[in-house]
């Protein structure tokens, strides 16, 4: 398992501190689950289930012809 230094601010340190507390995980563990999950470049698999899973649909009623009329606009 290789290493890694990181220079940290004493507030960004604070905050690994208190996150990696707060999962019950150490600050080591918890860096390189954020590392994992943030520079990872692979879509979720769930997102990859829902390709082709919807109808191509409108975006917008084409059918409507015009517009309705808009809202009197107070003047300055």
């Amino acid at each position: 398992m290789s290493q890694i230094t990181l220079y940290l601010d004493d507030a960004t340190q604070a905050l690994v501190e208190q996150a990696a507390k707060a999962n019950g995980v150490s600050k080591s563990r918890w860096v390189a689950d954020i590392i994992r999950t943030y520079a990872a470049h692979d879509w979720p698999q769930d997102c990859l289930a829902l390709a082709g899973r919807f109808a191509d649909f409108p975006l917008r009623d084409d059918t409507a012809s015009t517009q309705p009329a808009d809202v009197p606009r107070l003047g300055f």
